[in-house]
């Protein structure tokens, strides 16, 4: 006789008992016809094979016992990459959101740039509007030049033929001996911009002209206290914008 009953308890602890009961249904019946049909030297082996033949199902069995315990873990494994891919996206369109509002900053940003160059520009101006005005006064005061034209914003020829703007300039005469004055303008003077004056202008306008250049620079403010010192070692005269206001002190005065 064939366990049926134990044959089912084995089969349920890896599959579900519905299935187990069904396979060990249809194993009873096989079992029956078989011992009905054939010899009992028939039936011996193929009882041997019926139990070869249960061993197998067992093993199979515990495979798809396995099988379901995989796939249970690779569920669970997808649902995670499912939440995880979630979060992503959470992530990616606070990221957006974040790049969003950095482009708008940034775009304020270029706009108070721009602003803020524009206004610079303007005082670069004012600043060279009263040198052209006061500096000739300095200039006769520090250096005994008197000019022979006004000081003016003009294009020169350096010695390569190129033009060059320089912001200011003017020829004039100290004991009969010919000069020409060769200016820059700069809201906040640094050592750098010292440097960038001599080389992007001085040495440019080297051996071009038969007067002898008088280089200054006039400017705001400076971006060290050493930075006067550092031009008037260049041979750079430097003056301040405030000189121009006690010059219209003293014209006020005079008046």
């Amino acid at each position: 006789m064939i366990n049926t009953l134990k044959m089912y308890e084995e089969l349920s602890e890896t599959m579900d008992s519905k299935s187990a009961k069904k396979i060990v249904e249809i194993m009873g019946r096989m079992y029956e016809e078989l011992r009905n049909t054939v010899t009992k030297t028939e039936f011996k082996e193929l009882k041997d094979e019926f139990t070869e033949l249960k061993n197998i199902v067992k093993e199979l069995s515990v495979t798809i016992g396995e099988l379901a315990q995989a796939q249970k873990k690779t569920e669970v494994r997808i649902e995670e990459l499912a939440q995880a891919q979630k979060k992503t996206e959470i992530i990616l369109q606070e990221v957006v959101k974040r790049q969003e509002k950095t482009e708008i900053i940034l775009k304020e940003v270029v706009k108070q740039q721009d602003f803020t160059n524009k206004h610079l520009s303007g005082l670069g101006f004012i600043l060279e509007n009263e040198a052209y005005v006061f500096l000739p006064a300095l200039i006769k005061r520090d250096f005994g030049i008197t000019l022979k034209e006004d000081l003016c914003r003009k294009y020169l020829q350096d010695k390569k033929g190129s033009y060059l703007e320089v912001n200011i300039t003017a020829k004039g005469t100290k004991d009969t001996k010919d000069i020409i004055i060769i200016g820059e303008s700069k809201n906040q003077l640094s050592e750098n911009l010292v440097d960038e004056f001599i080389r992007k202008k001085l040495k440019r306008f080297e051996g071009v002209f038969k007067e002898k250049i008088v280089p200054l620079i006039v400017t705001h403010m400076t971006s060290s206290p050493d930075v006067k010192e550092y031009a008037l070692n260049k041979g750079i005269k430097v003056y301040y914008s405030y000189e121009f206001n006690k010059q219209k002190y003293q014209q006020l005065q005079h008046n």
